[in-house]
């Protein structure tokens, strides 16, 4: 059976990455569109020259960029993004291009192409903002309260109606945090660089009783393609969480025992009501009982995997 060639969208980055790992490992013939602004070549240098692998430095804002990498193309996985919320409070610019006009363009064109016939795109928990349901289920109204989370709201709406005027397959999967090597921004990997900046003090933003919900890559990646295996609709969408979650402060204290560090932990800034930063979401859990009733569940904790990530980052950041 000829295996389809499949599109992923920043493929360089984090989840992107591994996501492409998985892919080649079955026999797929995967092509892999970054601009390198968050991913790296790094992730990906292992596959360079295998066959039916191909790495285009390309950029979803333009459309030639776009059209070229969706020759042929059946499927495609759509993570290219920018993934640090706080640039909502700084420069929103940012996400409406590289989020929201990115996946218009990469949706206009598919609808060209012609070859496609499913697309998954990496959503968010933040497009439910601070939800008055936890765990939070995937009816429940969106409410962001950051330009990134509202990005990904517009985006998943895009998706939805290329999806019915078009008769794509579609499926927004909406990530909670998630975390593993190759992580390069996000709570833990600050508050390494943090320790190597100063070994004696750990800054934390807010008051740490921010509570949220983890989940280690591999995970992440199991459900994307045990979903992708599954979807038969024009629009659908899935959370892809953990059951349980964990307190910002005790990440922190998990992170300084990976490092082997007795820091001094220290909360500062934030805003009034114990958040990092304007637009930080305090409580995020998802209800996964959507997914778990086909039969997939997570392997790591929250725990497990903010421990497991901050030992294998400690080693690369701290040395």
């Amino acid at each position: 059976m000829k295996l389809s060639l499949i599109l992923v969208t920043g493929g360089a980055g984090f989840i992107g990455s591994h996501l492409v790992d998985r892919l080649v490992e079955k026999g797929y013939s995967v092509r892999v569109i970054d601009n390198l602004s968050s991913g790296s070549i790094e992730n990906v240098k292992h596959h360079i020259g295998r066959k039916g692998f191909e790495l285009l430095r390309g950029d979803l804002k333009n459309r030639e960029d776009v059209r070229k990498a969706l020759r042929d193309v059946e499927v495609i996985y759509h993570f290219a993004a920018n993934p640090e919320v706080r640039v909502s409070t700084v420069n929103p610019e940012i996400h409406f291009r590289e989020n929201i006009l990115a996946t218009f363009n990469l949706l206009e064109e598919a609808r060209r192409a012609g070859s496609v016939e499913k697309i998954l795109f990496a959503s968010s928990s933040t497009v439910y903002g601070d939800a008055e349901i936890i765990p939070t289920p995937e009816n429940h109204p969106f409410k962001p309260i950051s330009v990134y989370g509202a990005s990904k709201a517009a985006c998943e709406s895009l998706l939805s109606s290329y999806g019915y005027l078009y008769g794509f397959k579609t499926l927004a999967l909406r990530y909670a945090n998630i975390v593993g090597p190759r992580l390069n921004h996000g709570v833990i990997y600050d508050f390494l660089v943090k320790l190597r900046k100063n070994p004696r003090i750990l800054e934390v933003l807010g008051d740490g009783s921010q509570r949220k919900s983890y989940l280690y890559v591999t995970d992440a990646v199991d459900a994307t393609l045990f979903l992708e295996e599954r979807m038969n609709k024009f629009y659908d969408a899935y959370n892809i969480g953990n059951d349980d979650w964990i307190t910002v402060r005790e990440i922190a204290e998990i992170v300084l025992e990976a490092a082997g560090l007795r820091a001094e932990i220290k909360y500062t800034g934030g805003t009034r009501d114990g958040r990092g930063w304007p637009g930080d979401v305090k409580f995020m859990r998802l209800s996964i009982e959507k997914i778990k009733s086909l039969g997939w569940k997570p392997r790591y904790t929250s725990r497990e995997a903010v421990k497991l990530t901050a030992q294998h980052l400690a080693g690369i950041i701290l040395g």
